[in-house]
């Protein structure tokens, strides 16, 4: 079923005439899901953009191809809206999408040293894409069957992909499932599920890069960030985690009270020197099952406030050290941090760490984890 509604409408409008840099949007939009085609992969498939309302205004565009998110506009404290996230205009750019914009990720979301790990005594090889390891895979770079979810009180996008036995090296046919819901609480939830047919390992996130102040509106380094993490699993220069757990307090990584994302960044350190910066995963304060507060990131000028909730154990922290120039949307250059990665997830290279928590999927098991981006104003 297509829903339009002249809310939609008359956003795409306000959207054109301020360049998606920011414009006024009246409370009492119509909630609904718009579907339009979004052009033409190289294999010749049909890709659709879908653009999700909510009766705030709140608009969040998905396409099924890679589950990239494309776009999030969201209120300052003046009820202006704005763009917070990065992408490109146009599918051509998402077929390529080096830094992994706003994707879906999956099978396994960060890095596996070497490229290589054992699974029920054998050795699996997956591609070094990211130097000598494996990197994120290539969920975001594939069509994902839609369809569009109309509700009471939310509206939503659920997409489905059937990974083949040895994808990439994975073993098993893994059928995944990720279902984006936008609430009426200016709320995007992203649910996770899978199944597979072999024993495989499974680590699936959302990539956005979130610039509260705009879409490649300055620096983040003015972003006070919050990660209720009081360890963090350090690594070593070619960003694989040690193994060990170390405590943040003391070192630039303590973000258990704000701090801006600049304010320690250049601190001579270690970790910081490996990474250029934070590129690093903080392993949550979890209390029991269920969504946790993991981080929460607030532009301070326009009070734009980003919380971060998941029912994982691990977030990524990254800011945005490797953008070098990039144009996207709107031809706009994404330069070094201008923006931030908060990836919710199970810790890199648990395949090869046994004190990890584990990343096996079994068959006759189910995955299932949820993640929450919820925006409000300061």
């Amino acid at each position: 079923m297509r829903h339009v509604h002249s809310a939609v409408v008359a956003l795409s409008a306000c959207i054109l005439i301020a360049g998606i840099t920011g414009c006024n949007m009246k409370k009492g939009a119509v909630m609904g899901v718009q579907k339009q085609a979004f052009g033409t992969t190289a294999d010749g498939k049909q890709a659709d953009l879908y653009t999700l309302t909510n009766t705030k205004g709140m608009v969040v565009k998905i396409t099924n191809f890679g589950g990239n998110i494309v776009s999030i506009l969201a209120p300052d404290k003046n009820g202006v809206m704005a763009d917070v996230v990065f992408g490109y205009d146009s599918l051509k750019g998402y077929e390529s999408n080096p830094t992994f914009f706003g994707s879906t990720i999956g099978r396994y979301a960060n890095r596996i040293a070497g490229g290589k790990f054992k699974l029920e005594g054998k050795t699996v090889q997956l591609p070094q894409n990211d130097g000598s390891n494996y990197l994120h895979g290539n969920y975001h770079k594939v069509l994902w069957q839609a369809k569009e979810i109309q509700g009471r009180d939310s509206v939503g996008l659920e997409l489905k992909y059937d990974s083949p036995d040895g994808e990439m090296g994975f073993p098993g046919n893994l059928s995944a499932t990720v279902v984006f819901t936008l609430n009426n609480n200016n709320e995007l939830r992203m649910d996770y599920s899978a199944t597979t047919d072999k024993a495989t390992v499974i680590n699936l996130t959302n990539h956005s890069y979130f610039n509260l102040a705009g879409d490649a509106e300055g620096d983040i380094l003015g972003h006070l960030l919050e990660i209720f993490a009081d360890r963090m699993t350090p690594v070593n220069k070619n960003l694989i985690p040690t193994g060990n757990l170390a405590k943040v307090a003391g070192t630039p990584f303590d973000f258990t009270a704000p701090h801006a994302v600049g304010e320690r960044i250049g601190a001579k350190d270690q970790q910081l020197e490996f990474g250029r910066g934070y590129d690093h995963n903080f392993i949550l304060n979890r209390t029991g099952e269920g969504l946790f507060l993991a981080a929460r990131a607030e532009e301070p000028a326009g009070g734009r406030v980003l919380e971060v909730l998941t029912t994982e154990p691990g977030i990524q922290f990254y800011c945005g050290n490797f953008l070098d120039g990039l144009k996207g949307k709107g031809g706009k250059a994404y330069n070094y941090r201008t923006a931030l990665c908060l990836e919710t997830q199970h810790f890199p290279d648990s395949p090869n760490q046994p004190s990890f928590p584990t990343t096996i999927l079994k068959p006759g098991e189910e995955y299932k984890t949820a993640t929450v981006y919820k925006f409000s104003v300061k």
